[in-house]
């Protein structure tokens, strides 16, 4: 099984492929989109891989760290989750997004991945609780970059409502400032993703 790789950057295929040359091989390496995306042409990589065997193929999943990986592996575990879902998830929301998301039970930030709905989403936190449990950081619930749970997904819910797509609504919410009402940081929210268009 492989387990990682190190080498350069021959290609990039939108939405999730690179191509990675190491030795003279050329590996073609399923990826989040934030890896993909920080992936350069002709520049050096490494990822950690996780080798997944199927009856009609051998398909390699990259992360940009072991973390990453833990929860790709954690989540095909969950009952219902394949690949390709685990890895829209981890497109959607870091390794530590993810554990704030599980231990907040936050349905409606799971619901911004495509393809999880809601019934989706309870079932998959309550599968997630164990395998994802934070350890000794029990305070990653209380606050999130000085910003509650509660206030960024009320802005996540509600920039969603409002029609902005996944990767939109995750831009939008990482660069909320470290404090603020809800209905301030949405605001702010806002402006920023009309700025971006």
């Amino acid at each position: 099984m492989i387990g990682s790789l190190r080498g350069v950057v021959l290609d990039r295929t939108p939405p999730s492929t690179l191509l990675v040359e190491v030795g003279g091989v050329g590996y073609r390496v399923t990826v989040p989109v934030p890896v993909l995306g920080a992936a350069e042409l002709g520049g050096p990589v490494f990822l950690h891989i996780h080798t997944h065997v199927r009856d009609d193929a051998i398909v390699l999943y990259g992360f940009a760290s072991r973390d990453e990986r833990g929860c790709f592996e954690a989540l095909i575990g969950a009952h219902g989750v394949g690949p390709g879902l685990a890895l829209a998830i981890l497109s959607v929301h870091s390794p530590m997004g993810l554990r704030r998301v599980v231990v907040g039970d936050d349905i409606e930030a799971l619901t911004l991945v495509p393809g999880v709905g809601k019934k989706t989403a309870a079932r998959l936190l309550i599968e997630l609780k164990s395998a994802l449990a934070p350890g000794d950081d029990d305070d990653l619930v209380v606050v999130v970059d000085g910003v509650g749970p509660s206030a960024r997904s009320e802005v996540r819910a509600a920039l969603s409502g409002l029609g902005y797509g996944a990767d939109e609504v995750r831009e939008a919410v990482r660069d909320l400032p470290d404090d603020g009402a809800v209905e301030d940081l949405l605001k702010t929210a806002l402006q920023q993703l009309a700025a971006a268009r």
